[in-house]
Order: C-alpha cells, then structure tokens, then sequence
C-alpha cells in the first residue's frame, strides 16, 4: 500500500525565499491528507504534480497563520474548479467560524459539502477511521490550543510467494491468499494454504506530526514507537531560552524525544526564518538521534 510523505512547507511564522509555511501531503492509496495549510499552500500542491482536486481531508493543528492561512484561498479554488464532491475538515475551535465569516462577506457560496470536525486539544482522540490508516490526535504544548496528528496504517495484506504459485491460479484466489484465507474445494479440503503461500504481512506503518510544540513529555507514550516522527524545530540551542518562551522546540529537544520514544526516523522542520541555512540542525539533532532527516520542500519520503 502506498502510504508517503510529501513536504509543501518547511518554514515557520514568516516565509522566507527557499522555505513556505508549515504544509505537508500525506498520500495513501490514492487518497491525499493535506496537514496544514500555510499560505500558497494550493500553489506547493500544483508544482509538486499533487491536483488539489484529489483533496479528500484537511487537518489544521491550530490557529497560528503560518499554519492556515492558505486554507481559505484553497476552498475557494475547490469551489471554481467545479468540485463537487465531499471535504472533511479537522481543526480546532473557531477555524469553521472564521471561514464561514469569510464566505459569507465575500458572498461565496461552496458547491460542495465540507464536514467540519473541532478537534479537542486536551485529550487524544480518534478522529478519521479511514478503510487504510486512523488518524488521532496528539495533544501539544503551545501558546494557543495545538494538536499534533498520529496516522496509524490499519493491517497489511500478506506478501505472495511468487515463484511456488502455479501459473493458472485465478486472480481471485490471490486476495484471499493476501488475505490470510486457505483456497479450499467444495469438499472442504485445503489446496492452497495461505501459510505455504503467503508470507506474513509487514508490520503496520505509523506517522506522527508535531508541530507546534515544546519539549513535551506527556505525548510519549502515545507516539511510542512510530516509524516516523515529524517534530518541529524551530531553534537551535543558540536560541534555547526563546523557543522555551514561545513553546517551540530546539533541534536537540526534537533529537531527545525522537529517541526517548524509540522512533523509527525522525524528521524535524517548521526552521525559523532567521537561519538561511539549516544544516547545523541536522548536525545538533544527529549528535542525539542519527536517523534525523530535514523536512525538504518537494521531497517524497516512504513512510
């Protein structure tokens, strides 16, 4: 199952030359997860070949421009591009007001049904039961109410064993063997066993965001051994005492929880606008966690 992720925006707050504003796509099958929508968001979407118009849910993690402030441009376009079909929409408290009073003074009627759900910054909660991957929210520490997203890939199929297949096998007959079922007779005698033909399916994935947070402890054990852990990090430790105050993360901090929870990968961005250059983050963060990656704009990570 395809199951990647994909950078729009790596910066943070204000948008600088090289680095957008907090926007990433989560792809699944088909399906496109868009988390968060920072300005020019739908611009990101089209140059990277990702059409807006396969947008089937949107989470916000909270209510700092740099994080929506694309939102309402991009439903707009939805809107007259002849979208038609169903948007669902996670966000916190008072994002569905601000875009109803938008559409309302600009006159825009949508012609397509948006469900809105109010994401609760307290507690975690399942909030998307989707055919492929759940989706929780993960309580952070912010200035204002703020929630990560834990995606959860549901059970995978079991991998054929190509070569002791016989060639005539029906097409059909591979489901149920991927499937974990034994192909049996009317007489109920197994002739292909899924044991002998199949091997076990690989583990379920799992991706969690964060952002925007500081150190925060009390997430560990719902994050606990994701594959992928997107943390942000807006500071280097030269800028410790501001990103405390501002409940930010350092690179280092990013680093510590990535390895207090046994993550698989960790991959930080959401970098101030005031560094131009971002490789002493991975150098700060890879003196505590060596699987560290940079959130690139543009790049396509597997999951």
């Amino acid at each position: 199952m395809t199951f990647n992720l994909t950078i729009l925006g790596s910066g943070s707050a204000t948008p600088v030359l090289n680095r957008h504003t907090t926007a990433q796509v989560i792809t699944i099958e088909g399906d496109y997860f868009l988390i968060d929508c920072g300005e020019g968001t739908q611009y990101r979407l089209m140059e990277n070949h990702l059409r807006p118009g396969r947008l089937k849910y949107i989470f916000i993690s909270h209510l700092h421009g740099d994080h929506y402030f694309g939102l309402v441009p991009l439903l707009s376009s939805l809107n007259l591009s002849g979208r038609t079909d169903d948007l669902w929409l996670f966000g916190p408290r008072g994002l569905w007001e601000i875009i109803t009073v938008q559409f309302r003074y600009s006159d825009t009627k949508l012609n397509y049904p948006i469900h809105f759900q109010e994401t609760d910054p307290h507690q975690p909660a399942l909030i998307l039961n989707h055919p492929n991957v759940t989706v929780e929210t993960i309580p952070l520490q912010h200035r204002i109410d703020c929630t990560g997203f834990l995606f959860r890939e549901k059970g995978r199929k079991r991998k054929l064993i190509a070569e002791k297949l016989p060639a005539d096998l029906p097409v059909a007959y591979y489901r149920l063997l991927k499937d974990g079922k034994d192909i049996v007779d009317d007489q109920g005698q197994v002739l292909y066993s899924a044991e002998e033909y199949t091997l076990p399916a690989p583990p379920p994935r799992s991706y969690a965001f964060c952002s925007d947070t500081r150190y925060n402890e009390a997430m560990f054990d719902q994050i606990r051994g994701v594959d992928l852990l997107y943390h942000e990090a807006s500071f280097l430790d030269d800028f410790e005492e501001l990103s405390a105050r501002y409940f930010h993360s350092t690179a280092r901090q990013a680093a510590l929880t990535a390895a207090q929870v046994g993550a698989g990968r960790l991959m930080i961005g959401h970098f101030s606008s005031r560094y131009k250059v971002t490789d002493e983050f991975l150098v700060q963060a890879r003196s505590i966690f060596p699987e560290t990656y940079l959130a690139i704009e543009g790049e396509t990570t597997e999951i």
